[in-house]
Parts: structure tokens; C-alpha cells; sequence
């Protein structure tokens, strides 16, 4: 088989010199160069770079094909490309014979030039199989880019003799070029697949690998919409498993984790094709059922769950026994929304929950009494922020040497209105639980960051503003849009925002995590790892993490003064910290003594009862009176100290 012509058979074919000329009279080098730096801003993908580079190198080099291939490590072509099948079947040839100039061209990063190949030896396999199909000539040019090697450029002719000296410059600039254009056009891929990725990965719990409460809503949101058009009924099944935290207490994490996987599993084998699973978190998962045809059939689905569910569990460890409380809320029965839905099913499996343990002889009465607790702040929270229940109070941050007031802590309140105070220990699991959690917390984000903006107007010298942020909510579906429209809401520098993560987001997902923090540091504010200590995996991913400020927790600052233990956790932190260049908050400092130790032990910054308590917007303003020296105050503390 010979390659065919792409000319006019009656064509003279220019000398090397000539067709040099031409390339550079006409559209030539210049040309083609201009025409790659026009996918630079583009999303022109690969193989198309490759098709266009093929097809053009035809027009202005003295040749008769040509073809690439792109390699991975391990000689396994990535993307193949030819000016016609010829030189195709050329390019698929050495890599199926693992031999030829196009493979030597990749591994020594050279030209490879055989301007004559009868006779040639160094492709003993390649070289008679391409003799035998017509080729006469090949001209070899890697596509590097400084060290790295992608793949190589073969230039095919059926007359043996050399190229000049200019056309072979000419060609190896053309593969240069295109080598870092493919590296640009390989980061715009990788990026695109590191967002898919991201976006499947905020849609999924780690665990199970179920849809989560957003891809849920979703769904949920699109069953309201075919309902309307159906007449269907659509129903939401919220399984809680019963006592589950007593499986984590008894039998560790490793053994609850895996009780989860076996609950979704089987929960998986019993619904019907078309119904969606989602784990939301924790030991609850929502089932959507559509096309139902009314309650009857809803009740029976239940039961169907209920009863998969009390099959005892085979895990590594043993078998384990399980119950669970179900609520159903079905649409077309007043609620207005995906929200209001979920919401809805999961006050009705609070109320089984209830009934369940009533039945029990009332021997759990705590249980009992949790459930309707839970039960009344669970439909209390629903609507808090628009009923201004919620506020905000702020704990001073000062530098540990001389009390000077360096930043304040945001710390959300909830005055509910028949109950009062309710601690953030108590509702902040109901918020995450019913998704409130991303309202509330980009609530709490755009008033701390406004209210700082104030403050901040008054004054000259800089004040920080931390917030906390759950799991969550930092683990959510375009969080980081969400910080980066309230930075843009005031003029301040991002730099000035911290936000305070805990070891529970890497629990999560800590792949995901990673990403997340890195498009944060990104937008420019700084990251803190909060009650440091308390979780499970801080240190295998601490000198990969991009954090800023390390906050050691307050059960390790209370012992202080009395466990040698404590001393010692705190110091190897602060080192710790220090040796990776982070600096370091200690919380819950309550005392002069344990001021002292902590300035001692080198601590950078302190916030505790000592300083001050969380206090109100106005009562902050207060207290940033002006200063002689144009800096912020030092707390009455370290007054009333001589500090």
C-alpha cells in the first residue's frame, strides 16, 4: 500500500529550499504559529489541535503525510492523530510493535531523522513493515516542554532524501509549539474533569456513595414538577435507625460506618426501579417514591423498609441488630416544596420515634421526653431567621504578649420564643440535619461581615472577623461562589475573614475538602482548623492543608494548670503549628495563670472568658474605644493586669 498523493499527481514537488520559501512568503510558519495561538483562549480540545497540526504541516512542509501520538507513561498512546490512513496505520504500528522512530523520538526527547529507510537498522521491526507499505523517508520530532515528554510528530515521505536544515528548525518549532499548546489544552481538560469531579463529589455522601440532601432537594424538586403535570403522588420516607450513636460508643466508628453501608445497601435492594436513596447524614436516610397512586400504597412501602431493616446485620465483626423509626410526608397534602416536604416527613418520624417508645412501657422515659424536644426545636428552627430569632454575638481574638485586640469570633444565637437561649450544641444538629444549616450559615456570614465593615469604618487599625462553618455547609455545592459574593459585598480585604473549619470535613470527604480549601485560599481569605485535637485525622492531612491558623480546644486549655499532660499536648501543637507556618489560637482561656502559661509556651493569640464574653454588635462597638496610638485597644484585662 503506498501513501496517497495529497497533490496533483502532475505536481512537481519543490526542493527543500523552495518549499521553505513558500512557507515563509505565504501562510508558512508564521502562519500555522498564529493560528495555534488562537486556541490559547479557547476550548479547542485536543484532538482537534492534533487534527489541525497534521493537516497543516502537510500544506507547507515537502512531505507526503504526517501523524502523532501523544504517549502516557508506559508507551500507551493517549490521543492518535494523521494527515490520511496511511499515516495513521503508521503511527497505530509502532506502538502495537512497541518499536520505531516515533517511540525512540519520546524516550530520548531527540529527532529521530531516517532520510532513507532501505537499509536502516535501529527499528528492526518497524522498518521492513514500513518499506513494505511505501515508505520511504521519516523525520521524527518530540513534543516536549522543558523536561516533561508527550508523545512525538513523525513527518511521512515516499521518496527518500533529506530535508534542510531550515525545514527540519521549521518542524521542530512547530512540535515545540504545539507541545505547550496541548499542555494548555490538557490543563483546561483537567480542570473541567476536577469540576465534574467536585460538583459529583458535593452531590454524594463519601460513605455510600448515595445521592446526598442537595442532589435529594433536586430530585425531590423535579417529582413536585411531574406530579403537577401527572396528578401522581410523590412521598418521602425519613428512616432514622434507633440507638445508633450507642452502636458508634460500643463497638467504635469502623464498626457503625460499616453498619451504614449495609443500611444502604439494603435499603437499596428493597425499593422500586425509579425510587431514589440519599443519606443526609449521620444515621438517616430519605427515600423518594413517585408515581404513587395514594397512601395505601405509601404504608406499604414502609412497611416493606421497616421490616428489611430488622433482619439482623452480618458485619466482620458479628452480627448487629437494628431498628429504625420511618416518617412519610406525601405531596399534595400542603406542603409547598422540596423543603417543606423533607421538613414534614421529618417531624412524622420524630412522632413514630415518640409513639415507638411509648409503646416500649415508657421505660426509656429520657428517650421519650429527647424525642419530643427535639420534636418542638426541630419545628421551632424551621423560619428562625425570617422571625429575627437568630443574632449574632462576637468573642474578642487578642494577641497573647500584650492584649491587643486583634480580631473577634462570630458566634450564632438562637433566642427561641417560648424556650429562650438555645445552645448551639443543641440546634445546630437540626440544622444541618434539615439543610438550614447553608441558609443560616450564609446568613451569619454576610451580617459578621457587614458588621465588621462598620466596625472596621470607625477605626484605623485592622480588624479580623472569624466565622465558623460547618461540614455541611462548607462541603455543599458552590460554597465558595457563596463566600466570594458576600466578599465583594464591602470593600474590605478578604485576607481580614477567617474561616474556622473543624476536623469533621475531612472525616467527610477529604479529598473534596482539599479542593474546597484551596479555592478559598484562592479567593484570598485565610482558613482555621478549629478544636484542634478533639477529631480523628488532623495530622495525616495537616502539612497538606492549606490553613493558616491552628486553634487548640479548650478541654486541653481547662487542665492546663493541673495536667502535666495537657501542657504537653499544647506545646507539641504549637510547635507543630509553628514548624508549618501556621500560627496558633488558644480557646477557652478563663484565667491570668493560664494566660501566662499559654504566652509562655508561645501561643500567638488567646480567646477565652479572661478577655471578655460574647457580647453584642453595639456592645463591641463600645468597646473598641479610640486609642492614643491609633491601635486597637488592649483588653480591661490586661489594664487591670499591668500588662
Amino acid at each position: 500500500m503506498r501513501i496517497a498523493q495529497p497533490r496533483d499527481a502532475q505536481h512537481v514537488e519543490p526542493t527543500p529550499d523552495e518549499a521553505l520559501a513558500r512557507v515563509m512568503a505565504s501562510e508558512g510558519l508564521s502562519a500555522v504559529l498564529s493560528e495555534f495561538a488562537a486556541t490559547m483562549l479557547t476550548d479547542f480540545p485536543i484532538q482537534g489541535i492534533l487534527d489541525h497540526l497534521v493537516r497543516r504541516i502537510v500544506d507547507i512542509m515537502p512531505i507526503t503525510a504526517a501523524g502523532v501520538t501523544l504517549i502516557s507513561p508506559g508507551l500507551v498512546p493517549r490521543y492518535v492523530s494523521a494527515s490520511n490512513d496511511s499515516a495513521l496505520r503508521f503511527e497505530m504500528l509502532q506502538t502495537e510493535l512497541g518499536d520505531g522512530p516515533c517511540l525512540a523520538a519520546y524516550r530520548t526527547g531527540e529527532a529521530i531523522l531516517v532520510p532513507d529507510l532501505h537499509g536502516e537498522r535501529r527499528f528492526p521491526r518497524f522498518t521492513p513493515r514500513a518499506v513494505e507499505a511505501g515508505m520511504a523517508a521519516v523525520f521524527t520530532f518530540p513534543l516536549r516542554h522543558e523536561k516533561l515528554q508527550l508523545g512525538a510528530l513523525d513527518l511521512y515521505r515516499e521518496t527518500a532524501g533529506a530535508l534542510s536544515p531550515a525545514s527540519l528548525t521549521s518542524a521542530q518549532t512547530l512540535a515545540d509549539v504545539a507541545a505547550a499548546y496541548l499542555i494548555n489544552a490538557q490543563a483546561r481538560s483537567d480542570l473541567q474533569d476536577s469540576s465534574d469531579q467536585s460538583r459529583e463529589a458535593a452531590l454524594h455522601d463519601a460513605l455510600t456513595g448515595l445521592p446526598n440532601r442537595v442532589l435529594m432537594l433536586e430530585r425531590l424538586e423535579h417529582a413536585f414538577q411531574r406530579g403537577r403535570r401527572s396528578g401522581k403522588t410523590s412521598a418521602i420516607f425519613f428512616v432514622d435507625l434507633d440507638r445508633f450513636k450507642q452502636v458508634n460508643d460500643t463497638y467504635g466508628h469502623r464498626v457503625g460506618d460499616e453498619l451504614l453501608v449495609a443500611v444502604a445497601e439494603r435499603l437499596t435492594a428493597v425499593l422500586r426501579p425509579g425510587d431514589s436513596l440519599a443519606r443526609l447524614a449521620g444515621d438517616e436516610f430519605v427515600i423518594l417514591c413517585e408515581d404513587l397512586d395514594g397512601p395505601a400504597q405509601a404504608d406499604a412501602i414502609a412497611s416493606r423498609v421497616d421490616t428489611a431493616l430488622a433482619r439482623p446485620f452480618a458485619l466482620t465483626d458479628g452480627e448487629y441488630q437494628i431498628t429504625a423509626s420511618i416518617g412519610v410526608a406525601l405531596t399534595g397534602l400542603g406542603a409547598d416544596g422540596p423543603e417543606e416536604l423533607l421538613h414534614d416527613a421529618d417531624l412524622a418520624m420524630y412522632r413514630t420515634k415518640r409513639e415507638r417508645v411509648q409503646s416500649d412501657g415508657g421505660r426509656d422515659l429520657r428517650e421519650l421526653q429527647l424525642a419530643g424536644r427535639q420534636t418542638d426545636l426541630a419545628r421551632g428552627l424551621l423560619g428562625a431567621t425570617g422571625r429575627d430569632e437568630l443574632h449574632l454575638d462576637y468573642q474578642p481574638i487578642v494577641d497573647a504578649l500584650d492584649g491587643r485586640l486583634t480580631g473577634v469570633e462570630a458566634l450564632l444565637r438562637w433566642t427561641h420564643p417560648s424556650r429562650g437561649s438555645v445552645s448551639p450544641s443543641e440546634f445546630i444538629p437540626f440544622a444541618e440535619r434539615s439543610g438550614q444549616i447553608i441558609q443560616m450559615g450564609q446568613w451569619v456570614l454576610e451580617h459578621a461581615w457587614s458588621d465588621r465593615d462598620v466596625l472596621q469604618s470607625r477605626r484605623p487599625a485592622e480588624i479580623a472577623m472569624s466565622v465558623n462553618v460547618s461540614a455541611h455547609q462548607f462541603m455543599a455545592a458552590g460554597f465558595t461562589d457563596t463566600v466570594s459574593a458576600v466578599l465583594a459585598s464591602a470593600s474590605s480585604d478578604p485576607g481580614l475573614l477567617t474561616l474556622e473549619v473543624t476536623e469533621s470535613v475531612f472525616l467527610r470527604d477529604g479529598g473534596r475538602a482539599l479542593v474546597v480549601l484551596e479555592e478559598l485560599k484562592r479567593i484570598g481569605v485565610k482558613l482555621a482548623l478549629d478544636d484542634f485535637g478533639t477529631g480523628y485525622s488532623s495530622l495525616s492531612y495537616l502539612d497538606r492543608l492549606p490553613i493558616d491558623t491552628i486553634k487548640i480546644d479548650r478541654a486541653f486549655i481547662g487542665n492546663l494548670s493541673d495536667e502535666p499532660g495537657s501542657q504537653t499536648i499544647v506545646t507539641a501543637i504549637i510547635q507543630l503549628a509553628h514548624s508549618l507556618g501556621m500560627t496558633v489560637v488558644a480557646e477557652g482561656v478563663e484565667t491570668a495563670q493560664q494566660h501566662h502559661q499559654l504566652t509562655r509556651l508561645g501561643s500567638d493569640s488567646c480567646q477565652g472568658f479572661y478577655f471578655a464574653r460574647p457580647m453584642r454588635a453595639s456592645s463591641l462597638d463600645a468597646l473598641f474605644q479610640p486609642q492614643t496610638d491609633g491601635g486597637n485597644p488592649r483588653l480591661p484585662a490586661f489594664a487591670a493586669a499591668g500588662v
